[in-house]
């Protein structure tokens, strides 16, 4: 009832059987009805899309075709499964048989070499009758009390391998093999302390030049045995700084005229041995005019301290001016500075330890010895005025001079402009000192 309500193909009239005909590689169909729903839907649906009938009709009886005869094959190699899984299955059974008898056979002979509980076997028996004598051969052979013994006969050829060994390696001919390495290391230590000789021939040369052109930059006129003299000097014990301070100072005064004496261990007439070196101005040609005390201190006293010492030099060794040396700007008493003027008869100067520039000193020297001169002789009839504002002068001259000579010693560059401006300096402080000197001198004369 359905199939009539829908719309048919137009299929020819004939038997309604059919008749289907194999020949060769094709088939003919002719008058054949199928009723099955599915495959009327099929070609209908496909011949509304544009496919001819036909077309799917073929189609469907290639692929029909096929499946059929994919289950024949597939009927086939179950079959053959189940062939050979049944042929397998006896094989299993058959070998595991064999495997047993051989088993048996096997327990058998170790039963018969072995034995059993209930018997001994022919192994035991024949080792239990040659056990003494296995026993001591084997106690001869691996015995460790036995000197025929393996470990013993092992022992001493490792021992003669060793020493062998350590002969070769304490060789001197071919057979050491380290011979090669141990010659070039010889070789290249030989170099390297050649190296380092000559490395330190060229140090030290360049450590000559450095000294010397310190010593000129510095003002020293000194060789360089005199420097090396004040450096050795100022490396003993206890003296280091004092003794170079002092052999500065006994430089300047003898070119002036003045005696320089070293009484840092010779004590006064109060038995006190303050002050380390002490000035006699003029004192080289006849009796001192006046007296100048020196203290060189390498470490940094309180302001209170460093005026109760040098006061107590001034009365100590009769002197009429004091001069506190330190060796760099942080031995600086507390709340002084340097090249200034203290109560009228102190002044504080650096001389660097290392440099031992002793161009500031000098300077300072003159200036306290005019100072000296001045306190001292109270009957000369001079200027006082002007020579007040000439020591003025020539101590705030000193001050430039001092950051001058900082720049020296710390920038290389600019050097030649520096110095030519510390030159500069200099020789104001020195025409200041040259005029306070002549007007004492005059007023000298005059008394």
């Amino acid at each position: 009832m359905e199939a009539s309500e829908r719309p048919q193909l137009p299929l020819d009239p004939g038997d309604p059987s059919g008749a289907v005909r194999a020949i060769d590689d094709r088939l003919v169909i002719e008058s054949l009805t199928i009723n099955d729903e599915r495959s009327a839907r099929v070609v209908r649906q496909r011949a509304e899309g544009g496919q001819p009938a036909a077309q799917t009709v073929a189609k469907a009886l290639e692929i029909g075709a096929r499946v059929l005869d994919r289950e024949e094959v597939a009927a086939e190699v179950d079959y053959v499964k189940r062939e050979f899984e049944r042929l397998q299955a006896l094989h299993r059974e058959t070998v595991a048989k064999d495997n047993q008898e051989t088993i048996d056979r096997i327990d058998e002979a170790l039963r018969r070499a072995l034995g059993a509980e209930d018997a001994p076997g022919a192994l035991g028996v024949a080792l239990e009758s040659h056990s003494g004598g296995l026993s001591e051969l084997i106690a001869e052979t691996f015995g460790e009390d036995r000197e025929g013994a393996v470990q013993a006969q092992i022992k001493r050829i490792l021992e003669q391998r060793d020493e062998e060994f350590l002969h070769r390696l304490t060789a001197d001919d071919d057979r050491n093999p380290l011979a090669p390495m141990l010659s070039a290391l010889r070789q290249w230590t030989a170099e390297r302390k050649q190296d380092q000789d000559s490395r330190d021939q060229k140090l030290e040369e360049k450590l000559d030049e450095v000294i010397k052109e310190a010593a000129e930059l510095s003002g020293l006129q000194r060789g360089g045995e005199d420097l090396q003299a004040a450096i050795d000097a100022g490396t003993r014990k206890g003296f280091a700084f004092e003794d170079a301070v002092h052999a500065e100072i006994e430089r300047i005064a003898s070119a002036r005229g003045d005696a320089a004496h070293h009484v840092g261990a010779v004590s006064n007439e109060a038995g006190s041995k303050k002050g380390d070196t002490l000035v006699e101005i003029g004192g080289a040609d006849g009796p001192p005019k006046a007296r100048v005390i020196f203290e060189a201190k390498d470490k940094k006293l309180s302001r209170n301290d460093a005026w109760q010492e040098l006061d107590a030099e001034l009365e100590g060794r009769d002197a009429s001016f004091a001069v506190l040396v330190v060796s760099g700007d942080s031995k600086l008493p507390a709340r002084t500075q340097e090249l200034h003027e203290y109560q009228g008869d102190k002044m504080v100067v650096v001389l660097e330890k290392e440099s031992l520039d002793a161009r500031g000193l000098e300077l300072v020297y003159r200036y306290a010895c005019a100072r000296a001169l001045m306190a001292s002789q109270d009957h000369l009839e001079i200027d006082a005025s002007g020579v007040g504002a000439l020591a003025e002068r020539a101590a705030a001259t000193l001050k430039r001079g001092k950051g001058v000579r900082d720049n020296l010693t710390k920038a290389q560059q600019g050097i030649d402009g520096a110095r030519e401006g510390f030159d500069s300096i200099v020789g104001d402080v020195e025409d200041c000192l040259t005029e306070i000197e002549s007007l004492i001198e005059v007023a000298d004369g005059k008394g």
